[in-house]
């Protein structure tokens, strides 16, 4: 079983209306979540008019090595894994590219506003990893947060913009939780099992995604005009590119990343262990 990636893709806007999906769920929500009371947001894009964004991202340089996990305390997890599971906090794809970026729509929607999907995004506590390492919603979207494991575990989130939270999973189980406000990137730790780390961006759109084996991302159904696209990374820090859609074309883009950034500012809330569990031993 690989939990070295899992994308997530875009959520295509559909010309439906849709109600605002309420947060909270197994006793709240971490930074609250949209206020509609239960009014309806009719998608503003009209999908004849519109035209995408694809692309990848490349890395440069050599691939850092990432520190194994000594999980021989939890052989119910080191069980599941096939092979010695390791930090994913750069991922080099076969290909050239890299893993776990996120990419979004940083400037160009302004004024628009998009109902808030029902759906809920999946975060799974398997394998003592968090799968996926990265992913994305909008703001007011439920996150239900999964322990597959037994095992106790907690998810810890330290968001900047907004409240956060701490739930305690003892065995198997399920939370919903939820981010009522615009962050990049929001971090999650387990107290428990200090390698387990995950990062959340949370968007008032649903122009956003996450690179996976094969590096690239897809950013579908935009409505014509310029746009500023942004590309996330934990070690590496952002990039952005100035990009123009016009109707039914797809707009091609390539970020680089190299071994030569790592240390950049990125942007996050603190993702710290206070506790000092669970530390990482180089056992190679």
């Amino acid at each position: 079983m690989s939990y070295r990636v899992r994308s997530l893709g875009v959520i295509t806007p559909a010309l439906v209306v849709m109600a605002i999906a309420g947060c909270g769920g197994d006793g709240g929500s971490g930074g609250g979540g949209n206020s509609g009371g239960g009014a309806a947001i009719e998608n503003p894009v009209d999908a004849a008019t519109a035209g995408n964004i694809t692309g990848s991202i490349a890395f440069e340089g050599t691939a850092p090595s990432m520190d194994v996990i000594d999980m021989s305390d939890e052989r119910v997890c080191a069980d599941k894994h096939a092979s010695t599971p390791m930090i994913a906090e750069v991922v080099v794809n076969d290909n050239g590219t890299l893993a776990n970026v996120f990419v979004y729509v940083k400037e160009g929607l302004e004024g628009l506003q998009f109902p808030t999907p029902n759906q809920s995004v999946l975060l799974d506590q398997d394998g003592c990893v968090y799968a996926p390492h990265v992913l994305g919603v909008m703001a007011g979207q439920d996150i239900t947060i999964r322990n597959s494991d037994g095992l106790l575990h907690n998810i810890n989130a330290s968001p900047n913009e907004q409240r956060g939270f701490n739930t305690s999973q003892p065995t198997n189980m399920e939370s919903t939780r939820s981010f009522g406000t615009v962050e990049i990137m929001v971090p999650l730790r387990c107290d428990v099992h200090g390698w387990m780390n995950a990062y959340v961006g949370v968007l008032d759109h649903p122009y956003y995604s996450v690179t996976s084996s094969d590096g690239g991302f897809d950013l579908s159904t935009l409505p014509p005009g310029d746009y500023v696209v942004e590309a996330w990374h934990e070690r590496y820090g952002t990039q952005t590119q100035n990009v123009t859609v016009t109707t039914g074309e797809t707009a091609e883009v390539t970020f680089t990343f190299s071994a030569s950034m790592a240390g950049a500012v990125v942007p996050l809330g603190p993702a710290v262990d206070p506790h000092g569990h669970g530390e990482v031993a180089d056992v190679q």
